[in-house]
C-alpha cells in the first residue's frame, strides 16, 4: 500500500505525532510519501515531494509553468480527469489552470490513500484524490476546525463531498466538523496524540520550598488565554502565595508586547518569566522541574503539552473547553476550571497548592498511568493501521 501524506512542511524532530505515524507505517511495510511546500534538510524518514514553486517574477513564474506542465505530460489521464471534475464544480478556466499547476506534485502521484494532515491543507485540492484514483482522508487537528471556518464560512463545503474517511484528534473536533456540514455518514476515527514515554525526562519530585513553580507551554496568541493566567497570578500574589510563572513559547510582536505590558501593569515582573521558544528537549527539562502545569486556553483541539505534563506526573490544570475534557479526567488526573475566569483558575491553583503530599502523589500517579495506558505510541500506531484497513 502507498500512502501520501500532505503537510505544509516536513515535521520537525519534536513533532512526534507525524514522525511516529510515518515510522510506524514504514515498519509495517507501507510505502509512505510526504507532499509538502518545503523540506527541512534533516528530514530523511521517507521520500518528500515539494509543491510547485510560486514566484513574483512573471518571467520566472512562466518558466515554472512550462516546466511543470511538461512534467505532467506522462500523467495526462489524471490531469484530464482532474479538469473534468473541476468543471463539474463550475471552476473557471483560469482557476483550473492555476489549480492544476499548484497540485501538479499530487497529480503525478500513484497512491492508494491521499491523506491531508489538516483540513485547511485540502482546500484547493478537494478533487485531486478522485482524479488520481486514491481514497481521500482528512485529519482535524484544531485551528482548521476551531478558527479557520470562523473567518471563512462554508470553506469546507466542497471538501465534505469528497472525503472518504475522517481522522480527528478528539470527539470535540469531530462533532464541531459535523456542525460545520460534515456528513455523519462518513466513517471517522478518533486517534489522539500520543506520548513517547521513554523519551521524557523521568519524574522529579519538586524541591520542597516555599516558592511554587508554575509553567505554561503555549504560543503567545489570544486563543491560548494567557491573559487569564496572568490575571490569576495577580490574585495569588495578593493572597501572599510565593510562586514563579514561566511561559514557554513565542508569538507575534503585538501579542508579546501586550502580555509583557500586562505583567508590568499588574506588578508581576518578579514572578512572571517569558522564556521564549525553546527546543523541545529544553522545554521538557523546564517542565520536569515544575510543581504545576497550567493550560488556560480559550479553545484546544486536544493539546500535546497537557498530555506530556500529565505523562511526567505534573499537577495539571486546564480550562474546561474543546478537547481538554477528553485529555484530563477532572479531579483524578488533573483539574478543569471555568474558561476565561481568572478567579476560577486562581481558586483551583490555591486548592492544588494546599493539598497534602499524599493527595498530590495520587493525582500524579493516576495521570502517569492513564497516559501510559491510553496515549502511547503503540496504541496510536495500531489505530492508524486500522484506519487504513491494514489490520
Amino acid at each position: 500500500m502507498r500512502i501520501g501524506l500532505v503537510l505544509s512542511n516536513t515535521p520537525a524532530y519534536s513533532e512526534t505525532f507525524f514522525n511516529s505515524k510515518i515510522k510506524g507505517l514504514l515498519e509495517h511495510g507501507v510505502d509512505v510519501r510526504l507532499y509538502c511546500q518545503s523540506k527541512k534538510e534533516d528530514f530523511t524518514i521517507c521520500p518528500v515531494f515539494i509543491s510547485p514553486r510560486v514566484s513574483r517574477n512573471p518571467l520566472l513564474q512562466f518558466w515554472y509553468f512550462i516546466k511543470e506542465f511538461t512534467l505532467l505530460l506522462p500523467h495526462l489521464p489524471a490531469v484530464f480527469h482532474y479538469i473534468n471534475l473541476e468543471r463539474k464544480e463550475r471552476t473557471g478556466f483560469l482557476q483550473i489552470l492555476k489549480k492544476t499547476y499548484l497540485n501538479a506534485h499530487l497529480l503525478k502521484a500513484k497512491l492508494d490513500w491521499l491523506h491531508f494532515g489538516f483540513a485547511t491543507m485540502a482546500l484547493g485540492s478537494e478533487t485531486v484524490a478522485n482524479a488520481i484514483g486514491a481514497k481521500m482522508a482528512v485529519s482535524f487537528r484544531g485551528f482548521d476546525i476551531n478558527v479557520y471556518p470562523i473567518k471563512h464560512p462554508d470553506c469546507y463545503n466542497n471538501l465534505w463531498k469528497q472525503i472518504v474517511k475522517v481522522h480527528s484528534i478528539s470527539h470535540y473536533l469531530y462533532k464541531k466538523a459535523v456542525g460545520l456540514g460534515l456528513s455523519s455518514e462518513i466513517p471517522f476515527t478518533i486517534i489522539t496524540p500520543a506520548v513517547q514515554i521513554e523519551t521524557l525526562p523521568s519524574f522529579k519530585e519538586t524541591a520542597n520550598n516555599d516558592t511554587i513553580k508554575i509553567v505554561t507551554i503555549a504560543r503567545l496568541s489570544w486563543i491560548k488565554g494567557l491573559d487569564v493566567a496572568i490575571a490569576a497570578m495577580r490574585i495569588l500574589k495578593e493572597n501572599d502565595i510565593k510562586f514563579t510563572y514561566s511561559i514557554i513559547g513565542d508569538g507575534d510582536k503585538n501579542h508579546t508586547e501586550r502580555y509583557k505590558f500586562m505583567v508590568y501593569e499588574l506588578g508581576l515582573n518578579d514572578e512572571v518569566v517569558f522564556c521564549g521558544k525553546l527546543p523541545h528537549s529544553e522545554t521538557l527539562e523546564h517542565l520536569s522541574t515544575a510543581d504545576i502545569y497550567v493550560q488556560p486556553s480559550l479553545n484546544e483541539g486536544f493539546c500535546n503539552a497537557v498530555l506530556e505534563a500529565q505523562a511526567m506526573g505534573k499537577l495539571t490544570i486546564a480550562s474546561n473547553v474543546g478537547g481538554l475534557p477528553e485529555n484530563i479526567v477532572d479531579d483524578k488526573t488533573g483539574w478543569l476550571f471555568e474558561s476565561q475566569s481568572s478567579e476560577a483558575l486562581a481558586k483551583k491553583l490555591e486548592m492544588v497548592i494546599s493539598m497534602n503530599a499524599e493527595e498530590k502523589n495520587e493525582v500524579s500517579k493516576n495521570a502517569m498511568e492513564r497516559v501510559k495506558k491510553e496515549f502511547n505510541i503503540e496504541k496510536q500506531m495500531k489505530e492508524f493501521l486500522e484506519f487504513y484497513n491494514l489490520e
